[in-house]
């Protein structure tokens, strides 16, 4: 038999490695409309207190708390976004809209529902503290304040607290550019009718999904055939169009595997064995500084791959802090199967029942079968050295989608 030459290494030294290797990628000048997603490469501080003035924190009328319940004089209409140059007088009341700037000699706002103005007057059921109603100046953010750190990640509420503070641009990551392509005589493109010994591209397109969904911008390369000089000018054309790379198939010990021997020669190889179901042959290599990385060519195989080594790194170069999966304890709802020689990553639906997270695997965990990662939201993590899990025992999982 054929022997391998790469030595067999877990789980947790391969990904050490990715990450080794795997560095920031260097930051640009990002509009506001476009950073979505990224991770930041700057401190974001305020030049502006905010609120910058005296504000209405509700609907309501401006007074002076001094002047009691006694009913008040009013005195004419402040809204938001203007300055009337009203000046709230004993015994007076301004109406107010929220945001609106207090006028001057008022100390409190008594809201609308507790006070109305009749015929000239205002009205108060209620007598409001002094400072109630009020938002002061800088009571959200204070001038020169660090309202965001560099790696913050930018959601929603970030992207609007940057354009708060007057950030029309940031200084962010790069979404890193991720070349895809698989290797094989016997793919044809999806719409392709099958004939004898042909298979659709299912990886390309599950992996260029899995390169978005982890922040990242895929290029496909299409089908490198089961030669080596086709295997090898894709290899070119992805190291000069992408940031990164992504090939599968080619990589187990069959006369047509052709990957590992061409990044030998290539570059380096870092490790092209991991104690792992599925996903054994996984190779990791740099080329001039790039990652390259070669996924078998079992769909699952590929995908859990993914998940374990690519996507981290490409959080990674991508400049964020948090770049693995949440792991959890999850009790399993049925005895499960598991080879105790290697480390199993069993495709499995999460939820919530009687305050704990329980767990069915989706069926038959053969690694060409996809349909076991459809509607998964967890990767059981059966660790090598045990046999099988009984129901009702807890195991590690992975976290590869929303738990409910």
């Amino acid at each position: 038999m054929t022997k391998s030459a790469y030595a067999m290494i877990t789980v947790e030294e391969a990904l050490r490695m990715v990450l080794a290797q795997a560095q920031p990628l260097p930051p640009a000048r990002v509009k506001l409309a476009d950073a979505l997603g990224l991770a930041l490469a700057e401190d974001a501080l305020a030049q502006d207190p905010m609120p910058p003035f005296p504000s209405a924190g509700v609907d309501g009328f401006a007074i002076r708390v001094e002047d009691g319940r006694a009913p008040r004089a009013f005195q004419g209409e402040q809204m938001a976004g203007v300055v009337s140059g009203l000046r709230v007088a004993p015994g007076g009341a301004v109406r107010i809209t929220t945001g609106a700037p207090v006028p001057p000699g008022a100390d409190a706002i008594v809201m609308v529902e507790v006070a109305e103005e009749v015929n000239g007057q205002v009205i108060l059921r209620h007598l409001p503290g002094a400072g109630d109603g009020i938002r002061p100046v800088g009571q959200d953010i204070r001038a020169g304040e660090v309202v965001l750190s560099r790696g913050t990640p930018l959601g929603a509420a970030e992207i609007g607290l940057l354009a708060t503070i007057g950030k029309g641009e940031v200084l962010a990551h790069p979404r890193p550019r991720v070349a895809v392509f698989s290797t094989g005589d016997e793919l044809v493109e999806v719409e392709t009718a099958l004939a004898p010994g042909k298979i659709r591209d299912s990886n390309r397109h599950a992996l260029m999904a899995a390169v978005r969904a982890s922040g990242a911008e895929p290029l496909s390369l299409g089908v490198a055939r089961d030669n080596p000089a086709d295997v090898e000018a894709k290899i070119d054309e992805a190291l000069a169009a992408a940031d990164a790379v992504i090939s599968s198939g080619g990589v187990s010990m069959g006369k047509l595997d052709l990957v590992k021997p061409l990044l030998e020669r290539r570059g380096t190889i870092h490790f092209g064995r991991v104690v792992m179901k599925p996903g054994k042959p996984v190779t990791f290599a740099t080329i001039g500084g790039k990652p390259l990385f070669a996924l078998p060519g079992f769909p699952v195989s590929s995908l859990v791959s993914f998940e374990l080594f690519v996507r981290p790194a490409l959080r990674r170069m991508a400049g964020h802090q948090q770049v693995t999966r949440p792991r959890i304890r999850v009790a399993l709802a049925h005895d499960v199967q598991h080879d105790a020689a290697r480390t199993e990553f069993q495709r499995a639906v999460a939820a919530y029942e009687d305050g704990q997270v329980v767990a069915r695997t989706t069926g038959f965990q053969g690694s060409g079968r996809l349909l076991s990662l459809v509607g998964a939201n967890v990767l059981l993590v059966l660790s090598a050295g045990r046999g099988d899990f009984a129901k009702g025992e807890t195991v590690e999982a992975l976290v590869v989608g929303e738990i409910y």
